[in-house]
């Protein structure tokens, strides 16, 4: 079946044949919708990994991986004779262009704030449309299962459409401050029992709320954030277990805490003077 150039229905073409019952592949014929869960996910990540890294050669492949997960998805779906491709190509199509109709239509939209008014108006009538609950709460499907920076921070803008939310940013730093006192208070405590722990831990969890929420109002995605500042805490502590094998050994577990640091602070201070 090699080709020059493959098109979307050779994809599909190869997806049949993967889930043929006489001929096609073991693995992917025992496969589900929740088995697959972990690998849309993982594949989701290294989709953001490769924009991340401004590897756009990396990106086409890793884009690929994606749609596939989406095709999978569709042939459960047609061999249980719930929807195909084409149901879910016309949902998105039909759902873009109801939700701009300042492209599609004659609406007149003056700013930002009357598209993104129109938006969210739209996404309140599609929840409610969904909502088997006599009461709709503007939190309505809101998955469960979103990293969980992404949801805080997905919930934190539901929560502001309807006006709950503090006027500036002072308000979530304010926050901020608030959250860190009351952990201080807790971990003041002379016991850690496990009745205490479990204190610490919900204050934590309200700081980390809290930040998120900070990161919002600047218009920041939270997940974005902790993923470059984990990019750049494990490129400078590979640069001090190189300078600690140079200068120290090559068993850096047996360097001081004080020798650590200083190794530390030299990373940094190169790399503020880059």
């Amino acid at each position: 079946m090699q080709k020059e150039r493959y098109q979307l229905n050779d994809l599909l073409d190869i997806m049949r044949a993967l889930r043929d019952p006489d001929s096609g592949c073991p693995w992917d014929l025992k496969q589900n919708y929740q088995s697959i869960v972990p690998h849309t996910l993982e594949e989701a990540y290294e989709v953001a990994d490769a924009i991340e890294q401004g590897d756009f050669e990396e990106l086409k492949g890793e884009l690929g991986d994606l749609l596939f997960q989406v095709v999978f998805y569709c042939q459960l779906a047609t061999e249980e004779n719930r929807f195909d491709i084409a149901d879910v190509i016309h949902t998105v199509s039909e759902k873009l262009v109801r939700r701009h109709p300042h492209v599609f239509s004659n609406a007149d939209f003056s700013d930002d704030a009357q598209i993104k008014a129109n938006w969210e108006a739209e996404k309140a009538k599609e929840r409610a449309q969904k909502s088997e609950s006599e009461f709709n709460s503007v939190l309505d499907n809101v998955p469960t299962n979103l990293p969980a920076l992404t949801r805080a921070n997905k919930l934190q803008k539901r929560c502001a459409t309807v006006g709950f939310d503090w006027p500036d940013i002072s308000g979530a730093i304010d926050k901020v401050k608030e959250e860190i006192a009351e952990l201080e208070v807790e971990l003041a405590q002379k016991d850690h029992d496990a009745q205490q722990k479990a204190l610490i831990a919900e204050e934590l969890g309200d700081l980390m709320f809290a930040l998120v929420n900070v990161n919002r109002k600047l218009k920041l995605d939270p997940e974005t954030i902790l993923r470059a500042a984990n990019q750049k805490f494990e490129k400078r502590f590979r640069k001090i277990e190189i300078l600690a094998s140079k200068k120290y050994t090559d068993d850096f577990a047996h360097l001081s805490l004080q020798q650590m640091e200083a190794l530390w602070q030299q990373v940094k201070s190169e790399a503020k003077d880059k």
